[in-house]
């Protein structure tokens, strides 16, 4: 079954929502997209208390969500955001669409993090900045950069190499993934 409330009609926010939603015992809440800390510090609550919490958020890459995420508490708080996160997030999947070789449509470029042992540690411990190359290392446990898929997809004839040079987060990287494969 699935109920779906929407703002302004049924109820008045996101975070207004989320904490209805949260009397009703659900087993998944999908927020279409996480904008202020209301509704960011209700989607954490959701999440600490067992529920599947899934949204969405404009950033361009897994540790700038992490980021993203901390930085809308005031500083008093973050060390206690941080904590919550590392033992909350479960992955998450960063992506652009990208124009196709063809031209005829665009395909989407991912990153994707997972979460382990190592990236709750970076995360608790404010090391945000590990956490690409702990992606990019992280193959095993399913994880990619974005620049490795950009990479696998100029690799496949999907993109363009330049298109994959103009839209990478680091050049050096992506030529040293295109070239080794």
């Amino acid at each position: 079954m699935v109920n779906q409330r929407e703002i302004g009609a049924d109820v008045d926010s996101f975070a207004g929502s989320l904490r209805a939603a949260l009397r009703e015992d659900p087993d998944v809440i999908l927020v279409g997209e996480m904008r202020d800390f209301e509704t960011i510090n209700a989607a954490v609550t959701a999440a600490e208390t067992g529920h599947l919490v899934l949204s969405t958020l404009h950033t361009t890459g897994a540790a700038d969500t992490i980021n993203r995420i901390i930085d809308v508490y005031p500083p008093h708080s973050q060390g206690q955001i941080r904590s919550q996160l590392a033992g909350n997030i479960v992955g998450i999947i960063s992506q652009t669409l990208v124009p196709t070789l063809d031209g005829k449509g665009r395909c989407a470029a991912m990153e994707i993090l997972c979460r382990t042992d190592a990236v709750g540690s970076q995360i608790r411990e404010g090391k945000i900045y590990q956490i690409p190359s702990t992606i990019a290392t992280g193959k095993k446990e399913g994880m990619f950069t974005l620049d490795q898929d950009l990479a696998r997809l100029v690799r496949m004839g999907k993109i363009g190499e330049e298109v994959g040079r103009e839209r990478c987060q680091d050049p050096t990287e992506f030529k040293r993934y295109l070239e080794g494969g």
